[in-house]
């Protein structure tokens, strides 16, 4: 059985390559230097001449609030055509499993907490990073309109806010983790008496290590077979704020730091309910010291 997965050097994809080799499993991973997924014609030949059993779709055009707020074209327009192109090719080949990530931003900003499934389409989405929600959403439904036209055994897997070895460190377009460790990094090499962090530090946030997740989507393949996504979080969150400061301490920044109120928030409050994938027999295992002490290691060994 071949397994294919896109996105293959990405945060998540190069995590679930990992874990796909570790149980011998027979994976290929590839990412835009391989084969450019906006591309329909190369993504349909690319996918035929390979004929994998599977295909995990761990590709997208993904950043944090700043880049998602400022380019929701390009979040919107590019994410859509890759997951189309993708999930089409894999129709045409005759994919059996398709494995489609999203995230968790599709959800209302304003939802009831802990987030459960159910909860998707219920009120207006975060504006910072609207684009890429109805990018996601509307990847569900392509995954769902396969099941439904052509029975289809494919699934969503909705993560939330991941983090770990091979993520993006770029200040302009990272996520909050990465940026931070590398914020507080950064000025602890230079001796800066302060770092300036975006927003009030208020926002609560849910974050699971990419290696959990390789376990989960692995878990998910075996013994998940639903039209409805399937939440994959950690059950534990913590603010912004308190983020900051943690990382601050595993990085040993002793300085100052301030908060740069005229940023955005994004949503106030995000947990996602993961009852269904715990029932499936998973759980994570790596805790948020332990990851971010795993990430700072990776990111000064390799940054």
């Amino acid at each position: 059985m071949t397994i294919l997965v896109a996105g293959g050097t990405g945060l998540a994809g190069s995590a679930i390559v990992r874990e796909l080799g570790r149980v011998n499993k027979k994976v290929i991973g590839i990412s835009s230097n391989e084969v450019n997924l906006l591309d329909r014609a190369k993504t349909f030949s690319y996918i035929k001449d390979l004929k994998p059993n599977v295909i995990i779709d761990a590709a997208a055009k993904v950043g944090g609030v700043g880049s998602n707020n400022a380019f929701p074209v390009e979040f919107l327009s590019q994410n859509l055509q890759i997951q189309s192109n993708l999930m089409d090719a894999a129709h045409e080949a005759k994919v059996e499993k398709f494995v489609f990530l999203g995230s968790s931003c599709i959800y209302p900003r304003n939802c009831a907490q802990p987030i459960k499934e159910d909860y998707l389409l219920t009120g207006e989405l975060e504006q910072t990073n609207s684009a890429y929600a109805v990018a996601k959403i509307a990847g569900i439904e392509l995954i769902k309109s396969y099941r439904k036209e052509y029975g289809h055994s494919w699934i969503s897997v909705m993560p939330t806010n991941l983090y770990g070895p091979n993520d993006n460190f770029d200040l302009e377009n990272s996520h909050v983790l990465p940026a931070l460790i590398r914020k507080f990094i950064e000025a602890k090499r230079s001796n800066s008496p302060e770092v300036v962090l975006w927003g009030s530090g208020t926002p609560l946030r849910e974050f699971l290590h990419v290696d959990d997740l390789a376990k989960a989507i692995l878990v998910c393949l075996d013994k998940y077979d639903d039209s409805q996504q399937i939440n994959i979080g950690s059950g534990d969150e913590i603010s912004i704020k308190d983020l900051g400061q943690k990382i601050a301490n595993l990085t040993g920044f002793t300085g100052k730091i301030v908060w740069d109120s005229n940023r955005p928030d994004g949503t106030p409050r995000k947990v996602l309910d993961s009852t269904k994938i715990n029932k499936l027999d998973w759980k994570p295992s790596i805790t948020l010291d332990q990851g971010i002490a795993a990430t700072v290691e990776w990111y000064q060994e390799n940054k």
